[in-house]
């Protein structure tokens, strides 16, 4: 709503501000829509992204677009890519040298004891419009060519100053709270003060989109995500849009040498493509070049005051692996639920300082496994100084990182502060701290993920008839707090699947009971009955969303 402010000027009144329209503020977006928060994006650019990066998302990340309501839609969006799949690594893509680093993301299907979801190979270009679309559709109040030019805050709230590019109007947005998803280069955390750790700049590239009819016909049916190509004159990443005429080349480009991105002209680009694929009459037009760093930073901190980072504002990643955008919409993930909790009345304040506390040390061991990869897979124009640390955050695979990671302190009950952030495998049994296990279910003839059951409420999980039942019921209508709770078993209306032991899945008996958050991760378990469940009950709640 907008009201006057005491100069006379418009005053535009908004639960929440997000500055920043890129993938995670439109994930922000899209989720408080689902949560039923209003708020206002502003975005200085007049559209969404026209360049073909941030393309892969991660099996976490579409199970969050699955509860969203939106995979299905980002599915149809990435068709083009459905059958790309591999890493290929090649001095040229002639004749059949190179090797392949993996072939399947998830070979033989293995991924399915984990997840509902699966890996999404789809553009930031085709992404993003689908994100709008969404959130547009659940009331988000979306405004492109729009850009804060200044903001303050208080005790009780967030005031900025925005400007739209198109008709130069000033509106005064008075907000609750700021999500800063303005990237890399975040003015908002500039003006807040707030520096890095982490080594800083690792390599930089020029991502070149060219045309080329003939190109298809030398890749074969070698339907790779990216091939690396290392000729040494001709090294760089070449990435498929349409697997027809469409593609990305990544070329070196080294600036602490003096070089400038003027350099880098349709001439040289077209001979360093020529060079690298290993035809030189192969036919290259050029249509756009951008600059791109890769970096490994993390904030100092997440927050201040009713002011918090997300995405590449709070973190650079490598992009080998896709790590940075996937962890940027899990940062808007578990931020929207605790906003929603706290504007809501159900939660207290405390709440959001737990935002800081788990998803930071996430970023940190995240940002660590990206550099070590892009060692693993001799990234175009990374070359890791002799002192480096990159490579020490290698810890197993990949489904570990994009799956397994677990906060050890935060909105938690019960979990082990020694447990590594991101584990060396992936052991989802319930341990609070980690994503909630994935079992089917049958919901009155409807095969349901029990990951369905979680986003608007804090979910208990217990045996059809327990006394956890009861005390959930009368912990929710005491405090009030919005908990649901669900009975699992044979003839209940949540029956597992045969051979299916909800319980100790869990790591509990069938006597006991599991509480799981929102965002679909463990907050506290009780590993049977006790003696007065109500009031055990209600000190894990109390205590977990800061009412105290």
């Amino acid at each position: 709503m907008n009201r006057s402010g005491t100069a006379g000027e418009a005053v535009h009144r908004t639960p929440v501000l997000i500055v920043g329209g890129s993938l995670v503020g439109l994930s922000t977006s899209l989720f408080l829509g689902r949560l039923g928060v209003p708020h206002t994006l502003v975005e200085r650019h007049a559209g969404t992204s026209i360049h073909p990066r941030g393309r892969g998302n991660n099996v976490r990340t579409m199970e969050l677009f699955r509860t969203a309501g939106v995979d299905g839609r980002i599915v149809e969006a990435a068709s083009v890519l459905a059958d790309n799949h591999g890493i290929l690594q090649t001095p040229s893509l002639v004749g059949d040298a190179g090797e392949w680093l993996f072939r399947e993301i998830d070979p033989g299907g293995g991924l399915a004891r984990f997840s509902p979801a699966g890996w999404c190979l789809c553009s930031q270009n085709d992404l993003e419009p689908v994100l709008l679309r969404s959130a547009r559709e659940l009331g988000g109040d979306l405004r492109f060519s729009t850009e804060m030019m200044s903001f303050d805050q208080d005790a009780d709230g967030v005031t900025a100053l925005v400007k739209s590019r198109e008709t130069g109007e000033h509106t005064t947005v008075r907000a609750d709270y700021l999500v800063a998803a303005d990237g890399p280069r975040s003015p908002v955390r500039e003006a807040l003060g707030i520096g890095h750790t982490g080594p800083g700049d690792l390599f930089h590239n020029v991502s070149v989109t060219f045309t080329s009819r003939d190109l298809a016909a030398v890749v074969g049916d070698r339907r790779f995500i990216v091939c690396y190509l290392t000729s040494p004159d001709g090294d760089g990443a070449l990435l498929p849009v349409d697997n027809r005429e469409r593609w990305v080349f990544h070329a070196p480009w080294h600036p602490e040498h003096g070089e400038t991105i003027e350099e880098f002209t349709d001439e040289r680009c077209v001979a360093h493509i020529r060079r690298a694929v290993g035809v030189p009459d192969l036919d290259v037009t050029i249509t756009g070049r951008a600059a791109w760093h890769a970096a490994e930073r993390v904030a100092e901190r997440y927050a201040d005051g009713r002011v918090f980072l997300a995405g590449d504002s709070a973190h650079e990643m490598s992009p080998t692996g896709a790590f940075g955008s996937n962890t940027g919409i899990q940062d808007a993930h578990n931020l929207a639920w605790k906003l929603a909790a706290v504007l809501g009345g159900w939660a207290g304040p405390g709440l959001l300082d737990t935002y800081d506390r788990e998803r930071r040390p996430v970023a940190e061991a995240t940002s660590a496994r990206a550099s070590s990869r892009s060692v693993e897979h001799s990234h175009p124009g990374y070359t890791p100084a002799a002192d480096t640390t990159a490579g020490t955050g290698r810890k197993g695979g990949i489904l570990n990182v994009a799956l397994g990671y677990r906060y050890p302190s935060g909105a938690v009950l019960g979990a082990d502060p020694a447990t590594p952030v991101v584990p060396d495998s992936v052991a989802l049994t319930g341990e609070p701290g980690s994503r909630a296990p994935h079992l089917w279910l049958d919901r009155v003839g409807t095969r349901v993920s029990t990951l369905d059951l979680y986003e608007r409420s804090l979910v208990l999980l217990t045996s059809p008839h327990s006394r956890w039942q009861a005390a959930a019921a009368e912990v929710a209508a005491g405090l009030p707090v919005p908990l649901d709770v669900y009975g699992i078993g044979e003839g209940a209306d949540l029956a597992p699947e045969p051979g299916t032991d909800w319980a100790a899945a869990h790591g509990v008996t069938p006597d006991g009971a599991v509480l799981v958050r929102p965002d679909g991760f463990v907050a506290w378990r009780h590993g049977g009955p006790a003696a007065d469940p109500a009031r055990t009950l209600r000190e894990a709640v109390t205590t977990l969303l800061s009412r105290a």
